[in-house]
């Protein structure tokens, strides 16, 4: 059985048992767990040398329950149909959690891109992107995909420039992707959207006394012990801001290693070790470990796989020292780990709610692009002039002269990241709290499964108002 295989096996079990919780039609709940449409095509590319290869591409679209389709487009050798199906059906699952109008699904090439020069990814990335519109499998009301593993502005940029050329004159063409360099019709605050999601999802999970008195913590991030495995976007902006809210990053993974420092580690100076050297093996005053998975032991508060799936196993799963495991990467544990770490007394956030930051933002970039209009660009200076009027009021009726860098300060409007940091914090806040309830409604249920039934009952919803099983 391939890693795909097992993976879609894996979410099929998470929805199996959440369903089991729920009152919904049998009928309705198996319209909801298969995937909808399903695309595999091949073409031939030619390489830089001159040689013809084949290269093989799916996409998958999960649900139709809420359009467009959501999901983003990775690059990696282990791409298969059944990998695709498994990360579109947690992209359905994750928008319902977040409230994000969307279907799930998700797309991939078979490929290594390291071993592509960035002219061989620009034919391959255009070539696939007119086989999606081909088939109608991409577009502003259709199908909106998004960077993931392996892919990023640069990719994403060739894919709305294919498709505004073959949809000549499409008003809302910028909407057929996002993940789009700012420059091409992006949005701020993109880069670092997953990761500043774990955060303020692990920040609000972490601010229950209840919950981390249970778990032997106190409230807060501050002194927090953090390990994080993958030092990808999502793992090094993580790190950044949990590093910046007072957490101590003791233990850090990538692919050529790992390293561990008790006293912390600090995630700037690491990763300008690791550009000077090409690792961040042998950074000064760390420890190297033996293997790079061995980070996931590091002994700490909060562990945070951030690469890829099916890393916490049923065979490691019984030796990490942590308390809370939080899911940056989609499916980075096995359903044998997971029982193992609810028999231990662990706390798992689950991937479907906490690495929602990504399309969170990617919804924002989309309703910018359907606007036509950057967030902030007619409020800001208004809302400036309203503070300074405020400031002044302030100033004649105690006598008080604020200083130029104050009212710099105070007057200050919202720009376009701000409100979409503003509208991501707001949302993973507002998303946890029902998840939360589910999940203590029930005494054996873990979070996992109370997030799965949560978005279960979300497009459920949405079937029965619709009043037909599309």
């Amino acid at each position: 059985m391939s890693l795909g295989s097992r993976f879609l096996e894996q979410v099929d079990q998470s929805f199996d048992h959440a369903a089991s919780f729920t009152r919904h039609d049998p009928t309705l709940l198996a319209n909801i767990k298969a995937c909808k449409n399903l695309l595999f095509t091949s073409f031939p590319i030619k390489r830089d040398d001159g040689r013809i290869e084949v290269v093989h591409a799916w996409r998958a679209q999960h649900s139709h329950h809420k359009l467009p389709c959501k999901g983003g487009i990775r690059y990696a050798e282990a791409v298969d149909a059944e990998e695709v199906q498994a990360l579109a059906a947690l992209m359905t699952y994750k928008c319902a959690l977040v409230d994000v109008p969307f279907g799930g699904a998700k797309g991939g090439i078979r490929l290594n891109p390291k071993k592509y020069s960035a002219g061989e990814l620009e034919r391959i990335t255009r070539r696939y992107a007119f086989e999606l519109v081909r088939k109608n499998f991409i577009g502003p009301g259709l199908d909106v995909p998004a960077p993931d593993v392996g892919t990023g502005p640069r990719e994403m940029a060739w894919i709305a420039d294919t498709y505004s050329q073959l949809r000549a004159g499409e008003l809302d063409s910028l909407g057929c992707v996002t993940g789009k360099p700012v420059s091409a019709g992006g949005i701020r605050g993109r880069t670092e959207a997953t990761g500043r999601g774990v955060f303020f999802g692990v920040r609000e999970v972490c601010s229950v006394a209840e919950d981390m008195k249970a778990l032997g913590l106190s409230t807060g991030l501050q002194g927090k012990r953090v390990v994080i495995q993958g030092l990808g976007n999502v793992g090094y902006h993580a790190a950044k801001f949990f590093q910046e809210a007072g957490a101590i990053l003791v233990g850090l993974s990538e692919s050529e290693g790992a390293i561990a420092n008790p006293a912390g580690l600090d995630i700037e100076r690491v990763m300008e070790h690791r550009m000077a050297g090409k690792r961040i093996l042998d950074f000064p005053g760390a420890t190297n470990l033996a293997r790079r998975e061995d980070a996931l032991e590091v002994d700490c508060d909060i562990l945070i796989p951030a690469a890829l799936e099916r890393q916490i196993t049923e065979e490691n799963a019984p030796r990490l020292r942590t308390r809370i495991v939080v899911e940056a990467a989609n499916g980075p544990t096995t359903p044998e780990a997971d029982a193992i770490l609810r028999q231990r007394g662990i706390l798992v956030v689950p991937d479907a709610f906490i690495n929602a930051g990504g399309v969170t933002v990617s919804y924002f970039e989309w309703v910018k692009n359907l606007g036509h209009v950057r967030f902030g660009r007619m409020e800001k200076r208004f809302d400036e002039g309203a503070y300074a009027r405020l400031l002044k009021a302030v100033e004649g009726v105690t006598g008080r002269r604020f200083t130029a860098d104050e009212v710099e300060r105070l007057t200050q409007g919202a720009s376009e990241e701000d409100l979409v940091n503003s509208g991501l914090e707001e949302t993973m806040i507002g998303a946890y709290h029902p998840i939360r309830e589910a999940w203590k409604r029930q005494p054996d249920l873990d979070m996992r499964t109370a997030a799965m039934i949560v978005a279960i009952d979300k497009v459920a919803l949405s079937y029965e108002q619709l009043g037909i099983f599309p």
